[in-house]
């Protein structure tokens, strides 16, 4: 589970936005800002079962039986592992563009993923500034990972502007702090460029990824994120883009606003 809200402007002189990104959680806990302990080590089975405390999506292991059951037939069927197959998921229309995610190639994407991440604006919340090692380490995690979260960059109209983590919020630590319900999908955004943002781009893209979720992921009934409570801007660009607030929720280093994007009610928000 990466950052708590990352940015993405919806007004002029608007904050940052954080759509979902690093914080610290326990499973059953996730968020897009703040420091989490990213730290790499064995779990004891009952520390694996019970998803403990303090720990992060990418730092979680998943069960064996599990991996067995799910995860491997799937991988020998050439399906993506629990995120039906993201970079398939193809371009789609928005009001701003033709948009697209495209799953980050390390060698060529680290070097803009990480100028984002070390802007000011954006540091504080992702914090993944600093060494070229940092950011990398981030990504690795997820691209070499189980599947849990596929990170990509946004690009619109051709031009590479945003950078997203699709992950399986039932199986993140942010499923510990709300009733969570098989294959609900999270969100975490960063609108890349200082001039993307204060747009409107973030509602505009938060729905039709949103859309493409539910879209591309038949089992999905929920789309789910949780910016800060206190971010105004971020929440109501969750709320322009269809989500719906459904609860607050206390999260390690921030009091959360639940945002729910309903497939039932897609049609009617």
């Amino acid at each position: 589970m990466p950052p708590t809200d990352a940015s993405a402007g919806t007004g002029p002189g608007s904050v940052p936005l954080h759509l979902g990104g690093a914080v610290p959680w326990d499973i059953h806990g996730t968020g897009d800002a703040g420091a989490w302990d990213k730290s790499a080590g064995d779990k004891s089975a009952r520390d694996t079962a019970s998803f403990g405390d303090g720990e992060d999506t990418l730092d979680l292991r998943l069960p064996d039986e599990f991996v067995t059951q799910f995860v491997a037939p799937r991988l020998a069927d050439g399906l993506d592992d629990l995120l039906d197959h993201v970079p398939t998921w193809g371009p789609t229309a928005t009001p701003v563009g033709m948009f697209q995610l495209v799953p980050v190639r390390l060698e060529h994407d680290l070097p803009l993923v990480r100028r984002w991440m070390n802007d000011p604006a954006v540091a504080p919340f992702w914090d993944l500034a600093g060494s070229h090692n940092k950011t990398e380490s981030h990504l690795r995690a997820q691209i070499d990972g189980d599947g849990r979260s596929t990170p990509c960059l946004g690009v619109l109209d051709g031009t590479p502007m945003s950078y997203w983590e699709i992950y399986r919020a039932d199986l993140d630590p942010l499923a510990r702090h709300y009733p969570a319900r098989p294959h609900d999908t999270g969100i975490h955004l960063l609108i890349g460029g200082a001039a993307d943002r204060g747009r409107g781009l973030g509602s505009a893209l938060l729905r039709a990824v949103a859309d493409l979720v539910l879209d591309r992921r038949p089992a999905c009934a929920r789309v789910v994120a949780e910016p800060d409570l206190s971010n105004t801007p971020s929440v109501a660009a969750f709320l322009s883009a269809g989500f719906r607030f459904a609860a607050e929720v206390d999260l390690p280093g921030k009091r959360a606003a639940l945002m729910i994007r309903d497939r039932v009610l897609r049609g009617l928000m």
